[in-house]
């Protein structure tokens, strides 16, 4: 296997030769330490953009869950759940990063370290994460459908006076992820994941508004706030096998550290231990705040949604609302880039390229072009056909929940614990260099990832025959 380490020699760089043609002549001439002198092309991604959109990719409306699940077990048990999923969450992506050192230089997805790992199964893994990324897509475009009407109806009396309802077109749903879909139809189509940084900043400032929002709401109480109902610091309820998973699947982000890695600057272990530790931190914190802000807000009577909880006649709260529906749009694209590179890579399973040599490697690498296995004309169809489709389901259906609960223990689960763990455990079971300690963890999480995945498969399939214990708290 070809080891893609740190460049060596003292080749003048105003002598790099960038021509495939003149290189290979080099190579021809000079052996194969010419290909090893040639420098490797860096990423431009900066730590703040690649941390941003991962923080992005992170953070969702999973996060108004987060107030029941400490009603569900008490404060000390929600806030303990809630780091320690954070933590096996940093794990799981610190191992894919090893992981991604492995792979072809910045040519490092789920494809490529499957086929160094369980070659015969890698299509299989980018199939399983496909499905789970374009049935989040779905579900944020079904969010925003929901959203904007009430979103707008809240601003419209607040606005204008009560008594006047806005125009009907502005309360229908399908209208506005219709109007939405404009903007982010392009949006999808950028080929680079740091090419997004911008909305994810956007997003990311709207995340900092909620937690505003749970904090001023809990030292200042809006007029006509729901009193509160019993805190305890440890009461574990039925509702706690149902909010679990939640924590768990809210920092799922795995499908994206390949493409960060692939695009971050000088994407060395320590540059990319800062992007996941400040990304998966700064989710738990903001979870946290508004886990505990919420709960202590409402007690016992705290519903799924903490948004919902607060007084829609106040415009501080319509804004919160609003906040909602721009993250939520803004994570759609996030959603769309590994689909269309996972679908990719299984469109292309009966005829797999050979492996990369670092020769071809250097020759192949085009800042213009980071998706080398990818024509313009199938990057444009898959996107299409990504964007219209979701766009066609959330348009005519209102709830994809039942769907959804099934790919996210499955997909998510696979994704962000069953495949870090497995593939590490892998490439490190017969490396005597690699840590023992640090294999036999990641066999542990891919285990624990097997334990999740069962648990929450089961306790679908149990809620489809038992649906009353869905609302059971």
């Amino acid at each position: 296997m070809v080891q893609y380490g740190a460049t060596q020699g003292h080749r003048d760089p105003q002598n790099t030769v960038d021509d495939p043609r003149t290189s290979r002549e080099d190579d021809a001439l000079l052996g194969a330490d010419a290909t090893a002198r040639r420098p490797k092309k860096d990423g431009h991604a900066t730590l703040t953009s690649s941390t941003s959109n991962l923080a992005n990719t992170i953070i969702g409306s999973g996060m108004l869950t987060f107030p029941l699940a400490l009603a569900s077990a008490g404060l000390i048990p929600g806030i303990i759940t809630c780091a320690f999923s954070g933590a096996v969450g940093a794990f799981g992506l610190y191992l894919l990063s090893l992981c991604a050192a492995k792979a072809p230089h910045r040519r490092a997805s789920f494809f490529t370290v499957a086929e160094l790992t369980f070659p015969r199964a890698a299509v299989f893994f980018d199939a399983a994460i496909a499905i789970k990324c374009f049935g989040v897509s779905i579900s944020y475009l079904i969010i925003i459908k929901s959203l904007m009407p009430n979103v707008v109806m809240a601003l419209y009396h607040d606005l204008t006076s009560p008594d006047v309802n806005p125009p009907t077109w502005m309360l229908s749903g399908q209208n506005w992820i219709t109007l939405i879909m404009i903007p982010l139809v392009p949006l999808t189509f950028l080929r680079k994941l740091d090419s997004l940084r911008h909305t994810s900043y956007i997003a990311l400032f709207s995340v900092a508004y909620l937690v505003v929002i749970v904090i001023v709401c809990y030292f200042f109480p809006l007029e006509g706030t729901q009193k509160p109902g019993e805190i305890h610091l440890i009461k574990f309820t039925p509702g706690f096998v149902s909010t679990f998973p939640v924590q768990v699947f809210a920092y799922t982000c795995a499908q994206n550290l390949f493409p960060i890695y692939n695009e971050i600057q000088s994407n060395n272990q320590k540059r990319m231990n800062i992007v996941i530790g400040t990304s998966i931190g700064s989710a738990a914190l903001i979870y946290e705040i508004i886990a505990v802000f919420g709960y202590l807000t409402f007690g016992s009577k705290v519903g799924p949604n903490i948004i919902a909880m607060y007084p829609t006649t106040s415009l501080f709260i319509a804004v919160g609302q609003l906040a909602i529906a721009i993250l939520v749009m803004f994570s759609y694209p996030l959603q769309v880039h590994p689909c269309r590179n996972c679908l990719d890579k299984v469109f292309h399973a009966g005829h797999v390229p050979k492996p990369v040599t670092a020769t071809e490697d250097d020759i192949i690498e085009d800042e213009h072009h980071p998706s080398h296995d990818m024509s313009d004309l199938k990057h444009s169809l898959l996107t299409i056909a990504i964007v219209a489709s979701g766009f066609t389901i959330a348009y005519f259906v209102d709830d994809l929940k039942l769907v959804l609960s099934f790919v996210g223990s499955t997909g998510s689960t696979t994704i962000s614990f069953i495949l870090p763990g497995l593939f590490w455990w892998k490439l490190s079971r017969d490396d005597p260099s690699a840590n023992k300690l640090l294999s036999k963890a990641s066999l542990g999480l891919a285990i624990y990832g097997m334990f999740i995945f069962v648990f929450c498969l089961s306790f679908n399939i149990y809620g489809l025959f038992h649906p009353e214990s869905e609302n059971v708290h």
